[in-house]
C-alpha cells in the first residue's frame, strides 16, 4: 500500500506499507530518503487539527479511523529537532543525557519499504 506523507510542502510517497507498519518506520524510511538527521515526528492534520502520532501507532489503521473523511487527512513530517551530533556543545555547561523512549533495530519490514521521490 502507499502512504502519502508531505515534506517540506512536497508530498512524498512510501511503497510498501502495511497496517503492521509503526510511524517510527515511516518516520525513518522518510529522513533516510531525504539525507537529512534529526528528530521527525508524523503529524496527522484534519481541517486545523493536528496530532502527533506516537511513534508505535500504525498510519494505515490510524487513517482507516477516519473513514470517509481519510482522504480529506494529510499525514505530515515535520522536524522537531536536531540530532545528537548537531547539537552545540559548551565546555562550561553540563551536557545531560538525551532520553529516548525507542532505541532499537528496525524490524525486517523497514529494509523493504520503497520510496518515490517527487510530486504526484
Amino acid at each position: 500500500m502507499e502512504l502519502k506523507v508531505w515534506v517540506d510542502g512536497v508530498q512524498r510517497i512510501v511503497c510498501g506499507v502495511t497496517e503492521v507498519t509503526t510511524c517510527q518506520e515511516v518516520v525513518i524510511a522518510l529522513a533516510q530518503a531525504i539525507g537529512r538527521t534529526g528528530r521527525y515526528t508524523l503529524i496527522e492534520k484534519w481541517r486545523d487539527t493536528e496530532r502527533h502520532l506516537a511513534p508505535h501507532e500504525n498510519p494505515i489503521i490510524s487513517l482507516n479511523k477516519w473513514g470517509q473523511y481519510a482522504s480529506d487527512v494529510q499525514l505530515i513530517l515535520r522536524r522537531t529537532g536536531p540530532s545528537l551530533s548537531e547539537r552545540p556543545t559548551s565546555d562550561s555547561v553540563a551536557r545531560i543525557p538525551e532520553r529516548t523512549l525507542y532505541r532499537q533495530s528496525l524490524p525486517p519490514l523497514a529494509n523493504v519499504l520503497v520510496y518515490k521521490i517527487g510530486r504526484d
